[in-house]
């Protein structure tokens, strides 16, 4: 047998175990409750992809925490929290949120519900397994499992919700309620982000909302089971998120961490807050304004870790649509600041994005 041949080989190998893991419709929590002790090869990271788990701890380095308190009524308290978030923008893309109007109560039940979903019993969460993105419910393990090189330490349920939500019947009942109560909660916060976003890049309070960047929501609930290998996977690989912008709400467990300044550096569990973040196509308007940046999920002993990401995305096109173009606002562009990137449909980037791996930013190849 030749090196090519013995190659196919072990790819036919690797392929077969995939799809192993992938016919149980159980993910990762089906192999923990089976009594693994020791992780499957195809969860094992490289280790230039783990060996700085350990986050950075210069004082310094802190996520920047933005209060909200009355930010749409008092003028002055506005100015401030623009600044403020502009300037988070600017050297984090991402930031935590305090007072920003969405009951604790319902963090709690969000991220309960999200645990109830995963939790309960396996032939009822089997019904929802699927890789059909277009599903208004979806549950599955690693979106992009049979593209990958390697495989993370999560499972995932998929709730398509928009600024008009679903039909409640579509979705699960065991989380159906406060779904609905949630999405709705978090379109009116998506909506103040967007006009204080706008503002802060020198636009109308109300560009980046008209241009629909708050009208199309998915709700991504994460579960992370206890690793019993932690230092050799990860939760989540390192990333930037394909949309306008992220609000996630994460329980006390902790493992998010950004890449700022080349280092790794944790988010740590606030209670009540939320954590936002800047996603490419909000780079790509802002004609770099405004910074998505890479961050992961590392897995841990303890779990299972909950986070419920809610995305503010682009449209999912059907073949014959027209397909809207993407690139920086006229309005921020001049001789001194010309753009910085060509025009690209959200179906273009995605499929590149989907393609790349992970590691450089899916907008580098727009770059002029």
């Amino acid at each position: 047998m030749n090196q090519a041949e013995a190659e196919i080989g072990l790819q036919n190998e690797w392929n077969a175990e995939i799809k192993a893991f992938d016919d149980t419709k159980l993910g990762v929590k089906g192999l923990v409750d089976a009594g693994l002790t020791k992780i499957p090869r195809i969860f094992i990271h490289p280790q230039h992809d783990l060996h700085d788990r350990s986050a950075c701890k210069d004082s310094h380095f802190s996520i920047p925490i933005i209060d909200l308190q009355a930010v749409s009524t008092d003028s002055n308290l506005r100015a401030k929290a623009i600044e403020k978030i502009q300037n988070a923008c600017e050297t984090w893309g991402f930031f935590q949120i305090v007072n920003h109007g969405i009951p604790k109560t319902d963090l709690e039940e969000m991220l309960a519900a999200i645990r109830r979903f995963h939790e309960q019993d396996a032939e009822v969460k089997k019904e929802f397994y699927t890789r059909d993105l277009r599903n208004k419910t979806l549950f599955l393990s690693n979106f992009d499992l049979f593209q990958a090189p390697v495989v993370s330490w999560r499972d995932t349920v998929g709730l398509v919700m928009d600024s008009i939500p679903p039909e409640p019947e579509s979705l699960p009942v065991i989380c159906r309620d406060i779904a609905m109560v949630y999405s709705k909660q978090v379109h009116r916060l998506g909506i103040t982000l967007f006009e204080l976003l706008s503002e802060g890049i020198g636009l109308n309070p109300n560009h980046l909302k008209d241009m629909e960047c708050a009208e199309r929501i998915t709700i991504i609930g994460q579960y992370y089971p206890p690793c019993p290998e932690p230092e050799l996977t990860l939760g989540t690989r390192s990333h930037c998120d394909a949309d306008f912008l992220t609000i996630l709400l994460q329980d006390q467990i902790g493992g998010l961490q950004v890449l700022h300044e080349n280092q790794w550096v944790d988010v740590p569990p606030i209670p009540g807050a939320l954590i936002v973040n800047i996603g490419d196509f909000l780079q790509l308007l802002s004609n770099d304004k405004l910074k998505s940046v890479n961050h992961r999920v590392i897995a841990k002993q303890e779990g299972p870790r909950i986070s419920v990401a809610c995305f503010f995305r682009t449209k999912f096109f059907e073949p014959g649509d027209d397909l809207e173009c993407y690139g920086p606002i006229k309005e921020l562009l001049s001789e001194e600041n010309p753009p910085m990137y060509k025009e690209t449909t959200a179906q273009d980037f995605l499929k590149h994005y989907y393609s790349k791996g992970s590691g450089a930013s899916a907008l580098l190849h727009l770059k002029l």
